[in-house]
């Protein structure tokens, strides 16, 4: 159990990161909710009774140790900041996607770095990966490279700064608010489509993701590990 630990989820105003947020209270954590955004923050806090909230950007790596410095010690990190380009590397400028491969690589090590010396027995970082990583999709190659980066930086990391555990959950297609920035007129429902050839055939859930983050965060024998919560989606 989570009880009376110390649980930080940069991302942890929306989607994924909100509902390891709620999870982990629900089970009696100290959660830190980190986003760039004042606002959404503000009404994750509404929406999580007891939610700690701090405004910092995995992009910028003093914002991200500058947030750390003010926590004495932590037992669990999750990661779920990350965003997307959908588009050719052709047909757009290469720092348009080298930021969104930077943040879920680099950004990921920043946190590690800022926080690693305040992790206490047992703790665990838990990374987000992807779909992608095992299925690309046409458009969506950098998210295919940064998702697999992630999900490798678990397994290396494991073995780098043992004992300290690392893991990563790889979601497939979940409802969350990204879509609505990719598909704006559409959101979620654009992907009916592709949901539908899955053995689970629907979009997975939030909670469904924190379920499997949750369990990364209080199994001590399990690290190095990506844990697929896809409906399958890999397979077809």
């Amino acid at each position: 159990m989570l009880h009376d630990q110390q649980v930080v989820v940069i991302g942890g105003s929306e989607g994924i990161g909100l509902a390891v947020a709620k999870a982990a209270r629900a089970q009696g954590a100290r959660v830190l909710a980190v986003s760039r955004t004042r606002e959404k923050l503000e009404a994750a806090r509404k929406a999580v009774s007891g939610l700690e909230i701090q405004v910092g950007d995995i992009n910028d790596p003093e914002s991200i140790r500058g947030m750390f410095s003010g926590v004495t010690a932590v037992d669990h990190v999750y990661i779920a900041a990350g965003s997307t380009k959908v588009g050719s590397p052709l047909d757009h400028p290469i720092q348009d996607f080298k930021h969104r491969f930077d943040e879920r690589v680099w950004g990921s090590i920043d946190v590690v770095r800022a926080a690693h010396d305040r992790m206490r027995a047992g703790g665990s970082f838990v990374f987000t990966g992807g779909l992608s990583s095992d299925r690309p999709v046409p458009g969506a190659w950098v998210s295919g490279i940064a998702t697999m980066a992630a999900e490798q930086l678990a397994r290396v990391l494991a073995l780098d700064l043992a004992p300290i555990r690392f893991n990563a959950v790889a979601p497939g297609y979940t409802e969350t608010p990204m879509w609505d920035a990719i598909f704006p007129r559409e959101g979620a429902r654009a992907l009916d489509a592709a949901t539908a050839r899955q053995p689970v055939p629907r979009l997975v859930s939030p909670d469904e993701v924190a379920q499997a983050v949750l369990l990364l965060m209080q199994n001590e024998a399990i690290t190095g590990e990506t844990i697929h919560i896809d409906g399958g989606a890999r397979l077809v």
